[in-house]
């Protein structure tokens, strides 16, 4: 995986961000969600480095990179504070703007990120989200069966850190990922090999940060946001797995042409982890969109 891609780590205010990086061309910068890696683009990588500067990280409180312990309030694992490790990685390679891509929490980095400094992401592509804020308005029975862990990440500490500790990483992440009728299939071995080794107690703990943040200090900025009228400006794109909660409980698009004010893009024919699931189809869009 990552062929010729340089690995590296890049110290920002916040926390010490591991990488790789490889490609000539426009820099497109590549977020992972929960509870994966950066490892989780693999399929497509190589080839987005054809014709792009792929930079591909681990979000704070994730992979190897750095995983301070939470403060009170939650707030050094806002998608604030995750988005502005992402702005500092970029501008420590040279870049004062780029493309991005984000999947799950990498993309409420990513949405964070183009709210916060629209002039620094020339095109942002989301993928399998809904805005944070429209999903905690809009929570249903249905949402809260299929998205359990929002609401058990959320509990005060250490609860949740206790209980998903206590079982063998393997068992939790094959349960958490696999997906009945097809189990582990998406995912090659070499990958599920490494989000089972970076899945250790701190990388736990940050990630129920990532979650409680979400629900607390994001969330009253996302309400500003939206009743400031503030929206993504910048061209996006959404794809969505049609089978993932993602796509039966929510209309995708109709929901972020709310929140955005130029959206692109569609449902596919899998679940939630749409670049391992749906590689090919990922990478069409990708190479349209982006342009390289």
């Amino acid at each position: 995986m990552f062929e010729g891609f340089e690995r590296t780590e890049i110290k920002t205010s916040g926390a010490r961000i591991h990488l790789r990086r490889g490609g000539e061309g426009p820099p497109l910068l590549l977020l992972h969600g929960n509870p994966q890696t950066h490892v989780m683009w693999h399929k497509i990588a190589d080839r987005l480095a054809e014709r792009f500067h792929v930079v591909a990280t681990d979000l704070r409180g994730y992979g190897d990179s750095e995983k301070p312990r939470g403060l009170p309030d939650h707030s050094n694992y806002s998608f604030r504070a995750m988005a502005q490790d992402q702005l500092e990685v970029m501008a420590a390679l040279g870049y004062r703007d780029f493309l991005a891509a984000g999947h799950d929490r990498g993309a409420r980095t990513l949405h964070r990120l183009c709210l916060d400094h629209p002039e620094r992401v020339r095109k942002a592509a989301l993928l399998d989200i809904l805005p944070s804020h429209h999903v905690w308005t809009h929570a249903s029975k249905e949402w809260a069966t299929k998205s359990w862990h929002w609401l058990f990440m959320i509990q005060p500490y250490d609860f949740p850190e206790r209980m998903m500790a206590s079982v063998p990483p393997e068992w939790f992440m094959e349960r958490k990922i696999g997906k009945p009728g097809i189990g582990l299939a998406p995912f090659a071995k070499e990958a599920f090999a490494e989000y089972v080794r970076c899945f250790t107690p701190e990388t736990i703990h940050g990630s129920c940060e990532d979650y409680r943040a979400c629900a607390g200090v994001d969330f009253a900025m996302d309400d500003a946001d939206v009743r400031a009228g503030r929206k993504v400006s910048c061209p996006v794109l959404v794809l969505y797995g049609a089978k993932s909660h993602t796509g039966t409980v929510f209309k995708p698009l109709e929901v972020w042409r709310a929140y955005a004010d130029n959206v692109v893009g569609e449902g596919l024919d899998c679940g939630h982890y749409i670049p391992e699931e749906r590689p090919e189809e990922t990478l069409a869009w990708f190479l349209r969109f982006f342009g390289g």
